[in-house]
């Protein structure tokens, strides 16, 4: 017992090594960047990765053999993500179309550009992929495939959160004028209401398998992520929660995008659908049902086993998940035949 004590204690008190796939920043306005992976070189057309705005974007670079970036830059993509960044004080007033019209699709446009290319695949994940689902809907003319990651599209099947979101004492306005950005520490709390028993049962998984370093490398870079959250910029929060989750208008063309009303069955461009079973943030059914709202001919729903995040980083994501989204790119890719050198 006192080895696999001191185990543990080795690996909580070792800076773990998140994000470390070489990139530079090709872009940057107000807190956000766009970043580009350093590949020697790669053929197809460019990728753009979309995370979430209130979690750090290397989840999807957690750890050397544990990322989705790592792999794919090896396969020879070209891959762009954006680093949201951290939210100011003054940035308080940003508005949900901020992100997803205005800084998204700059983030398309400098991606396209720097690739020499007219379009690039374009991944969202979690509430990325509800941005990106949005901008696609009103700006398609950038994006050469759309693909949704775990991306909450009808709010009505939101679960817990939804129902979270939906408590009548939570006043939206009061909460803005309290806070201005919404702090990480609250939101946290809600997806600990999710599953209050979450942190006894990973104490106990995580004793149980004290002695396995490879183990602990991966859980305490996955628990250095999980920690390191970023505040909700308050009035795109107000918006996010009172016409998504409340009012449910994306489903319904009811949401709006710099004035404009959106129809999602305004998306034709080939789309890739992908929930997971036991997702207790986004339900497979909200995510699922983009697949019933779009026009899209070549379009294609995957329901995987797995969680909202430890199935895109687990083992298994490098010979299942990450394969099958690669694999759908290049079959899309019509310059798959052409080798650039990425800079």
């Amino acid at each position: 017992m006192a080895s696999r004590i001191m185990n543990l204690v080795r690996h909580f008190t070792r800076k773990p090594t998140v994000g470390m796939t070489p990139s530079d920043v090709v872009f940057q306005e107000n807190k956000w960047k766009l970043l580009r992976y350093r590949s020697e070189q790669t053929s197809g057309l460019p990728i753009l990765l979309v995370p979430s705005l209130i979690n750090r974007h290397y989840v999807l670079d957690l750890k050397p053999g544990k990322s989705f970036v790592e792999y794919l830059v090896a396969r020879g993509h070209d891959v762009f993500i954006i680093d949201w960044g951290t939210p100011g004080p003054e940035d308080r007033y940003l508005e949900f179309d901020d992100f997803a019209e205005a800084y998204l699709g700059r983030a398309l446009r400098k991606t396209c550009k720097i690739a020499g290319v007219e379009q690039a695949h374009v991944l969202g994940y979690c509430l990325g992929g509800t941005l990106t689902t949005i901008h696609a809907a009103k700006h398609p003319e950038h994006i050469a495939s759309l693909t949704n990651l775990a991306a909450p599209i009808s709010f009505e099947d939101g679960g817990l959160l939804a129902a979270f979101s939906n408590i009548k004492t939570l006043d939206l306005e009061i909460l803005n004028q309290a806070f201005g950005n919404v702090p990480w520490p609250l939101m946290q709390f809600g997806f600990h209401l999710l599953r209050p028993t979450m942190n006894l049962s990973k104490a106990v998984y995580v004793m149980d398998r004290s002695e396995d370093d490879e183990f602990l490398d991966g859980f305490f870079a996955l628990e250095t992520w999980g920690n390191d959250n970023v505040s909700f910029p308050g009035r795109a929060f107000v918006r996010y929660i009172q016409e998504l989750y409340r009012e449910n208008r994306l489903v319904k063309g009811e949401f709006a995008l710099g004035g404009q009303l959106l129809d999602l069955a305004s998306i034709e461009m080939p789309v890739l659908n992908i929930a997971f079973k036991h997702d207790n943030i986004v339900p497979v059914e909200s995510a699922a049902i983009l697949n019933d709202l779009i026009s899209s001919t070549d379009k294609t729903l995957h329901r995987l086993g797995g969680g909202h995040v430890g199935a895109v980083v687990s083992t298994k994501a490098a010979t299942g998940l990450w394969p099958l989204i690669s694999d759908w790119w290049r079959e899309r890719d019509p310059v798959s035949n052409v080798t650039r050198i990425a800079v």
